[in-house]
C-alpha cells in the first residue's frame, strides 16, 4: 500500500475496501509476520532496509555513484535530443574510481546512484503478456554513429531516498509478496527489477501486467484528471458495495462465465489471471446494469442487504415526496409501501432519485394528458377505439376487494383481452378470411392495447412494474379511481379526435 502525505488518506482507504467487502489476512492494520505493509515506509526504514541491497550492488559493480549536476544532465540530454540519439546517460561517472567516489560523497557532493545496467537484461515470462525481454540489449546499445547510450536508471536520488525500481523491489522482497499485479506501463521497467532481484540473489514474484484503464478519448485514468473515487460512488451516487466490486473485477478481465454478474465469493471462485492484453475504456453503463442486477438479487434473496435499500428509499422519498397518505399506500406504512414497489421494480433500480422519478406516480395524484393514438410519426398507436377498452376496463368494478391481487388481475386482464378480441373477430368476420390468421391478429392488437390503455390510466404511461403488480400496489380503490378518470378523459378525447378528423373542419 503507498501511504499518500494526505491526513487519514490510510484510514479512508482501507474504510472503502472493508466497505466493498473485502477482506485481506495481512496488512497495516491486520499485522502478520512480514509488515509493514507499506510502501513507501518511514524514512528511517527505507534508508535500513536499502542499505544492504545497495552495498550489495556496489560491490558487485552493479551500481555506482553519479556526481553529474543536474545542468549536465539536462544539455546533455538537448545535445542527444538535435542529434537525434537517446537521451539516456553517457556513464561518464562509471569510470571513477572507487576511492575518488568515496571521497567525494564523505565531503558531502551532491549525488544520485545509479544501476548499471547490463547489456542484456533478464527475460520476462509475465503472467499475461507471456515472454518479453531477453531478445534484444535493453542495457546498451549501439547507435547509427557509434555513440553508446546507457540506461542506467536511477536507485538512490540525491536526498538519498530510493526510486520506485529499488523501492518496490526491496519491499516486495521483505514482505514476501509472491505475486505482482499492475499496469502495463511498467512492463518495459520490470526486466531491470529481474535484474536487481538477481544482483541480489533473491527469488522474484511472478509477474502480471494489466492494461491501463482509460477515458473515451483515450487518456489514462488518473486522481489529476478522474474526479470520482470510492465515495462518490458510495455516498453520492448510492452504488451498492457488491456492483461496484462486480463492476471493477470485469475491466480488463475474460471470464468463460454464462453472465458477468457475480457476487464476491463467485468472483473469488472464478478469478484467474487471463485478463486481456491491452488497455481497457472506463464506461458507466455497465455499472448501472449491474446495479440493476444485484438490487433484483437483493429483492430476491431479501435480508438485511434488501433491508438497507428499503432504508435508503424511504429518507429520499420522505425528503421530496409532494402528498403522500394511506390512500396512495394501499393501507400500508411508507416502509411496507416501498419495499412492496421494490419488490416489483427492483430490476430497475440505480439510485433513489432515479427510483423516484421512475415510480413517482405511486406517490402522487396524477395527471394524465390525452389519450396517445399515434406516434410521434403520425402512425396509430393501435386500432381499438379507445371508449371500447375504457368499456373493458369497468370490468375490474366486479373484483371484490379480497381477489385484487396482481394474479387474479393478470388472469382479468387475459380475460378481458379473450373475450374482447372474439368479439371483434365476430364483428369483423371478413367474407373469405383466414378467420384463426384474424383472430391472432385480432388478439395480438388488443393485448398491446389494453395494457397501453391501462398503463395510461393507472399510471401516467410511464414504465414500472407489470400492470397487475402496479394496479395491486395501487390498491382496488385507487386504481378504479382512475381508470373512471381515464374512461372519463378518453371519452372527452374521442369527441375532440372526431373534431380533428372531420373533412368539414
Amino acid at each position: 500500500m503507498h501511504r499518500r502525505t494526505i491526513p487519514d488518506a490510510e484510514e479512508r482507504i482501507l474504510g472503502d475496501l472493508r466497505w466493498a467487502g473485502l477482506q485481506w489476512d495481512e496488512g497495516p492494520d491486520v499485522r502478520g509476520p512480514h509488515g509493514a505493509y507499506r510502501q513507501v515506509r518511514s524514512m528511517k526504514q527505507i534508508l535500513d532496509l536499502a542499505a544492504t541491497p545497495m552495498l550489495t550492488l556496489s560491490q558487485t559493480g552493479h551500481a555506482y555513484r553519479c556526481f553529474c549536476s543536474a545542468e549536465r544532465l539536462n544539455e546533455l540530454a538537448k545535445l542527444k535530443s538535435r542529434l537525434g540519439l537517446p537521451t539516456d546517460y553517457d556513464r561518464t561517472c562509471a569510470s571513477i574510481s572507487k576511492e575518488e567516489s568515496e571521497g567525494r560523497a564523505a565531503r558531502g557532493d551532491s549525488h544520485v546512484v545509479r544501476l548499471k545496467a547490463p547489456n542484456r537484461y533478464p527475460q520476462l515470462d509475465d503472467l499475461v503478456y507471456g515472454v518479453v525481454g531477453g531478445k534484444s540489449k535493453y542495457g546498451r546499445a549501439l547507435i547509427k554513429n557509434g555513440e553508446p547510450a546507457y540506461e542506467d536508471p536511477i536507485l538512490l536520488k540525491s536526498d538519498g531516498l530510493p526510486t520506485y525500481h529499488l523501492a518496490n523491489v526491496v519491499d516486495d522482497h521483505h514482505m514476501k509478496i509472491t505475486h505482482v499485479i499492475r499496469a502495463a506501463e511498467w512492463l518495459s521497467s520490470t526486466p531491470k527489477h529481474l535484474f536487481m532481484y538477481e544482483a541480489f540473489g533473491w527469488r522474484p514474484p511472478a509477474f502480471a501486467h494489466v492494461g491501463l484503464l482509460q477515458d473515451r478519448n483515450g487518456q489514462k485514468l488518473s486522481k489529476r484528471n478522474f474526479d470520482l473515487d470510492i465515495s462518490t460512488f458510495r455516498q453520492d451516487l448510492g452504488v451498492f458495495p457488491e456492483s461496484l466490486v462486480n463492476y471493477v473485477a470485469l475491466l480488463g478481465w475474460s471470464h468463460n462465465k454464462a453472465k458477468d454478474v457475480m457476487t464476491l465469493d463467485q468472483l473469488i471462485e472464478n478469478f484467474d489471471l487471463k485478463f486481456t492484453k491491452g488497455n481497457t475504456i472506463v464506461t458507466f453503463e455497465k455499472l448501472w446494469f449491474l446495479q440493476k442486477a444485484h438490487a433484483k438479487l437483493r429483492a430476491d434473496e431479501g435480508g438485511d442487504k434488501f433491508e438497507e435499500l428499503v432504508d435508503r428509499v424511504c429518507v429520499f422519498a420522505r425528503d421530496n415526496m409532494v402528498a403522500l397518505g394511506n390512500s396512495f399506500s394501499n393501507g400500508l406504512n411508507l416502509r411496507d409501501y416501498i419495499s412492496a414497489i421494490l419488490r416489483a421494480d427492483a430490476e430497475n433500480f440505480t439510485t433513489p432519485e432515479e427510483f423516484w422519478k421512475r415510480n413517482s406516480y405511486f406517490f402522487t395524484s396524477i395527471i394524465i394528458g390525452q389519450y396517445p393514438v399515434r406516434y410521434s410519426d403520425g402512425r396509430r398507436v393501435h386500432s381499438v377505439p379507445v371508449n371500447d377498452l375504457a368499456k373493458c376496463a369497468r370490468q375490474f368494478e366486479t373484483m371484490p376487494p379480497e381477489t385484487w391481487n396482481s394474479s387474479t388481475l393478470k388472469d382479468k386482464i387475459s380475460e378481458v383481452i379473450t373475450t374482447s378480441s372474439e368479439m371483434s373477430v365476430q364483428e369483423l368476420n371478413e367474407q373469405g378470411a383466414d378467420k384463426s390468421a384474424l383472430a391472432k391478429r385480432t388478439r395480438k392488437e388488443w393485448n398491446k392495447a389494453f395494457h397501453h390503455y391501462l398503463r395510461w390510466a393507472v399510471a401516467e404511461g410511464k414504465e414500472g412494474p407489470p400492470i397487475g403488480q402496479v394496479m395491486e400496489i395501487l390498491g382496488r380503490d385507487i386504481s378504479l379511481g382512475r381508470l373512471r378518470e381515464a374512461a372519463a378523459l378518453a371519452g372527452q378525447n374521442v369527441a375532440s379526435q372526431k373534431m380533428e378528423d372531420s373533412p368539414h373542419r
